[in-house]
This record gives structure tokens, C-alpha cells and sequence, in this order.
């Protein structure tokens, strides 16, 4: 199974692309940013991630993505642009006729780190050691779409997944 777990943004999206097969550790594809100009005008950011989402798409054919869930936090305008964000990730992956699951950032930290309450720094060091990788994901937005891709495929194996949304019967995928 490949997993492209994004942590939506609208200045920067971090994004990890994670392989699992049975009897074998997740693996990492690759990770980054797809990163806008913030002062680029709203509908221009949005096309850049969603033109960048479709690109990981495109080259990885993961089998479902896996995005962190809507974070309620003390500024309503940020909210609404992060919904804008999220709005294009899920457009893209439903053009490219995949399921989406949602995990809220509390449930991501701890599948990967043990509790929901962890530090950006944390995330990291557990996706590095989870992943055997050298160093952490780099920058902390990268690390963290990881982290949601192995928060899906923990989730997978004990049966627990997410909300999930397959993709309507009556919508006809974009064959890949």
C-alpha cells in the first residue's frame, strides 16, 4: 500500500509518500514541501497546491491519501483559508478517484509518537527512528505529512482507520 499523507497549508503544504507491505517496515518514498508566495493572490496558491498534489499523484499512484483533519483554532480567517487548502487537496485526490481519510492532529501525534499532545520536534524524531531514516524529515511541515501517512498505515493494520470517504459510484475517476 502507498500512502501520500498531506498537512494542508496555504503558504506551505507538507506532504510524505510512505510504502507498506506485509512483513516489511514502512518505507519512505519521498517527502517536501509544495510551498506558494503569500502574497499571491488566493485562487493562484490554491492552484499551485492542487497542481502540486496531482503531481504526487501522478508519480506515485498511492493507493488512498490521507489528510489531517480540520484544526479549530483561535483565528477564524486562517480557518477559512486552511478549509480552501484542504478543499483543493480533496478535489484532487477525488479527480484521481482515491479515498481520502481524515485524522484529526491530536490522533496523527499519537500513533506516531505515543501521545496527542506532542511538539513538532517529537513528530520528527519518531518519524526518523519509525522510518530509520539519518535525520528527520526536513523542514517540520514535511515530518508532519509523514507522520499522517504512518498514522494511516498504523491505523490500517489494527483496523481502526479513520473516516474515510470512497469516492460516489455515480463520479467517474480520471484513469491513471
Amino acid at each position: 500500500m502507498i500512502v501520500l499523507g498531506i498537512d494542508p497549508g496555504t503558504a506551505v503544504t507538507g506532504y510524505g509518500v510512505v510504502q507498506e507491505e506485509r512483513g516489511a517496515p514502512p518505507r519512505l518514498l519521498e517527502c517536501g514541501v509544495i510551498r506558494t508566495l503569500a502574497n499571491a493572490p488566493l485562487p493562484h496558491r490554491l492552484r499551485n497546491i492542487f497542481e502540486g498534489v496531482g503531481a504526487l499523484l501522478e508519480r506515485h499512484k498511492p493507493d488512498v491519501v490521507a489528510v489531517e483533519g480540520v484544526f479549530f483554532g483561535r483565528n477564524a480567517r486562517s480557518a477559512m483559508v486552511l478549509g480552501h487548502a484542504r478543499g483543493v487537496i480533496l478535489l484532487a485526490a477525488s479527480i484521481h478517484g482515491l479515498d481520502v481519510a481524515e485524522y484529526p492532529p491530536a490522533e496523527v501525534k499519537n500513533a506516531v509518537v505515543g501521545t496527542g499532545r506532542a511538539t513538532k520536534e517529537q513528530v520528527g524524531f519518531m518519524t526518523q527512528k519509525l522510518l530509520r531514516l539519518r535525520e528527520p524529515p526536513k523542514p517540520a511541515d514535511a515530518a508532519d505529512g509523514v507522520a499522517i501517512a504512518l498514522c494511516h498505515c498504523f491505523r490500517s493494520r489494527s483496523g481502526r482507520g479513520s473516516s474515510s470517504f470512497p469516492l460516489p459510484a455515480a463520479v467517474a475517476p480520471v484513469t491513471r
